[in-house]
């Protein structure tokens, strides 16, 4: 498994970076938007063992519930933007954006 960011998710999260400093990403699966990936300043979203680091995003780390890692586990994720406000708490809702999950099935 693993996390990539497109262009315009790279562009993004230099914007927020230059707003909020240094971010983190989950992916819970739960409510809140929660098949959308939420972007919070470093170490405002407190991770537990229920939480799996799959990597970073843009050299940000990018955890995924436990729960979620055992469904998508053997799938590379592509975080993308599309325009539009999510229901959730996530940095980039102000901005009128919103992170989405592009997925593809790896060959095991």
């Amino acid at each position: 498994m693993q996390v990539t960011a497109t262009p315009a998710t790279e562009a993004l999260i230099a914007l927020l970076t230059s707003k909020h400093g240094d971010l983190m990403f989950h992916l819970s699966g739960g409510c809140c938007d929660g098949s959308s990936p939420m972007c919070y300043p470093l170490g405002e979203f407190k991770v537990g063992g229920q939480d799996v680091l799959i990597g970073s995003l843009a050299g940000y780390p990018f955890y995924i519930g436990k729960a979620q890692h055992s469904l998508w586990q053997h799938t590379d994720l592509t975080i993308d933007v599309v325009d539009g406000r999510g229901s959730s708490f996530s940095l980039e809702i102000p901005e009128g954006k919103r992170f989405i999950v592009r997925s593809e099935l790896c060959q095991i």
